[in-house]
């Protein structure tokens, strides 16, 4: 059996089960991670027609997007937000559950 990049099989799961995407995404969003969500951005890119297509929908420079995905950047909330759009998606504010809320 040939091996593949785990980006690649990542790329094809989200393609053939976006709700697997959005879950993902919620999950990582929940927590935090803005590496994590980087990952997952540049591999929904991937599953989106690529890097190229996504930055032309997006309305972005591909090299920005690049950037903007790479494990240092630090995506701009309008980047982020035009990413998500280009993919057919959106960002969502939901309230903490009390447990998780903290008290100023």
């Amino acid at each position: 059996m040939k091996s593949r990049p785990h980006d690649d099989a990542m790329a094809e799961l989200y393609r053939s089960d976006p709700a697997l995407a959005l879950e993902v995404i919620n999950d990582i969003l929940k927590d935090g991670d803005q590496a994590e969500l980087l990952i997952v951005l540049r591999q929904l890119a991937q599953a989106f027609g690529g890097v190229q297509a996504v930055a032309r929908q997006a309305r972005l420079n591909p090299t920005q997007l690049y950037r903007t995905l790479s494990p240092t950047g630090n995506p701009a909330l309008s980047s982020v937000t035009a990413i998500l759009k280009a993919m057919g998606l959106r960002l969502a504010v939901q309230p903490l559950p009390l447990a998780e809320q903290t008290s100023a």
